[in-house]
C-alpha cells in the first residue's frame, strides 16, 4: 500500500501549489518593467527591463520570448537591444516603415556580436538570463522601444495588455500591467538622477505543472553501508517517448550521424532509453562517515542527446546543509527563504570549468563531493536521514524514490508500513490544506 500512496503524495506535492507557490523560493518571479523615458511627436520611447528575481531558475538557451497586445493602434517604430520576430502588415505607411505593425508583437533578445548601434544596456545575450541567486548582475535583460500612436501623452497613453513570457518554453503566467512609482535612473557619472515619466510593472510567476506534462529529472540514492542502489522510480518522467521509439540506446549507430546533437526548432528531445526516461538524473551517494564529519558525492547525468544545459543549477534541501564545511568542484550558496531555517543550498558549475552540462554521452555528467560537519544532536544514518528531502534541477523539482526503498543500515529494523505510510502522507496532506485553505 505504501508504494502506491507515495507516488500519489509526490504528485500532490509537485503540482497542487505549482501555479502559485514554491516553498523553496516563495518570492521568486520575473518582473517586466516598462519605463517611458520620453515623449515623441507621435508616441513615446520606453526602456523595457526583464528582471529575474528567482533564486535558482534561470532562462537558458534559446532564451526568453516576450509578447503583448497593444491597447490601441500602436506600432513599433524602432528597437535597440531586441527585435520583433514579425513586421506585420505595414502597407498603410508611406516613407518610413515601422519595425513592426503587429497588434500582438513577439519580441526576442538579439544575439551576441550585433553591431553597436543596435545594442542597448544588458542586451544581446540571446535571451539567456541568470538566476538572481546565482549571479544578480546577469539576472537582467533590457531593450529600448520607440512606440508610435498619434496623439499619445501621459493622459492618453494606454498600458499594453495580455503579456506573455516564454523562458524559453511555457510555464510562466503574467499578471496585468500595473502603474507603479516611476523608476529613478543614475547618469553614467553617478552625479545626476533622472526619472521615468511613467512606469508599469508586470509580474510573471512559474508553474512546473504548466511547463510540462511530466517532471524533467529524478533522483537515485546509494550509501557506503548498503550494497543496494535505489534507482529512480520507473517512468518517473513518463514513458511515452519509450513507447513511441523516441529514445535510443547509448550504442546506437544513429549517434554517429552528423547533426544528431543539434537542437531542433520544436525543442524535441532525443533521450537515451532508460527505465525512468528522464532527461536528467541526480545521484546522491553517502560516501564516508568520519567521527565529526561525513561526506557525500553528488553526480548529475544528462540523458538528452540534443541538449547542453548552460548555467545549470542544483538545489538540495537537507537538514545538515546548515553546516557545510567544504564543497569540491561546484560553487555553492546557501538559500535561506525563511530566516529561521537554513537547510537548503544551491550548487552550480564553476565558470569555464563545469558550468555546462554536456549532452548525453561520455562527457554528459558533472560531479562533486560535500563535506558536512555533524551535529551530535541531530545526525543519524537511520531511517533515510542522510538523503535529501527535496532536489531541484534548473528550478524543476525532481522525483525522489519512495522512502521505503531507501538504502537502510545493515540489520536495522524498519517501521511498520502503517507508520511509514503516515510519515509520508502527513506532510503532503498539510501542504494540500495550506494551498486550498
Amino acid at each position: 500500500m505504501i508504494r502506491i500512496a507515495v507516488p500519489i503524495v509526490s504528485l500532490l506535492l509537485l503540482f497542487t501549489c505549482a501555479a502559485a507557490y514554491d516553498p523553496l523560493d516563495p518570492t521568486g518571479n520575473i518582473t517586466i518593467k516598462w519605463d517611458i523615458v520620453s515623449w515623441t511627436a507621435d508616441g513615446y520611447t520606453a526602456v523595457v527591463t526583464l528582471n529575474n528575481f528567482q533564486l535558482y531558475r534561470h532562462i537558458m538557451n534559446p532564451g526568453w520570448t516576450m509578447g503583448w497586445t497593444w491597447a490601441k493602434k500602436e506600432v513599433i517604430w524602432a528597437m535597440n537591444g531586441a527585435q520583433a520576430t514579425e513586421q506585420g502588415d505595414c502597407s498603410k505607411f508611406k516613407g518610413n516603415i515601422p519595425h513592426s505593425c503587429k497588434k500582438t508583437p513577439t519580441v526576442v533578445d538579439l544575439l551576441p556580436g550585433v553591431p553597436y548601434n543596435q545594442q542597448f544596456t544588458n542586451c544581446c545575450k540571446g535571451g539567456v538570463v541568470a538566476a538572481w541567486g546565482q549571479d544578480p548582475s546577469a539576472a537582467v535583460s533590457q531593450f529600448q522601444i520607440s512606440v508610435g500612436q498619434a496623439g499619445t501623452s501621459n493622459k492618453t497613453v494606454k498600458v499594453p495588455k495580455n503579456f506573455t513570457l516564454l523562458g524559453p518554453g511555457p510555464g510562466y503566467t503574467c499578471g496585468p500591467a500595473k502603474v507603479v512609482p516611476s523608476t529613478k535612473f543614475l547618469t553614467p557619472d553617478l552625479r545626476r538622477k533622472t526619472q521615468a515619466l511613467m512606469t508599469w510593472n508586470v509580474t510573471c510567476t512559474y508553474s512546473q505543472f504548466l511547463a510540462r506534462k511530466h517532471p524533467s529529472c529524478c533522483v537515485s540514492l546509494s550509501s557506503f553501508y548498503n550494497d543496494t542502489i535505489t534507482p529512480c522510480p520507473s517512468c518517473a518522467c513518463g514513458c511515452e517517448n519509450k513507447h513511441t521509439a523516441q529514445c535510443i540506446s547509448n550504442d546506437a549507430k544513429i549517434l554517429s550521424m552528423a547533426g544528431i546533437h543539434k537542437p531542433r526548432k520544436d525543442n524535441t528531445s532525443l533521450l537515451q532509453c532508460t527505465h525512468h526516461m528522464c532527461p536528467v538524473r541526480v545521484h546522491w551517494h553517502v560516501k564516508t562517515n568520519y567521527k565529526e564529519y561525513w561526506r557525500v558525492k553528488v553526480s548529475v547525468t544528462n540523458f538528452n542527446y540534443r541538449m547542453n544545459y548552460t548555467l545549470w543549477t542544483l538545489v538540495v534541501q537537507h537538514p545538515n546543509l546548515n553546516n557545510v564545511t567544504q564543497v569540491f568542484s561546484f560553487d555553492y550558496k546557501p538559500l535561506v527563504p525563511y530566516e529561521s531555517i537554513n537547510d537548503t543550498g544551491m550548487f552550480y558549475g564553476m565558470k569555464f570549468f563545469n558550468d555546462v552540462l554536456m549532452e548525453a554521452g561520455p562527457l554528459g555528467n558533472v560531479q562533486s563531493e560535500l563535506l558536512l560537519q555533524k551535529d551530535a544532536n541531530t545526525f543519524s544514518l537511520r531511517q533515510g536521514w542522510a538523503f535529501p528531502r527535496k532536489v531541484y534541477f534548473n528550478g524543476d523539482e525532481c522525483i525522489l524514490p519512495s522512502p521505503d526503498s531507501y538504502p537502510f543500515l545493515p540489520n536495522s529494523g524498519r517501521k511498520s508500513d502503517f507508520l511509514g505510510l503516515w510519515s509520508t502522507l502527513i506532510p503532503g496532506l498539510l501542504l494540500v490544506l495550506l494551498c486550498f485553505g
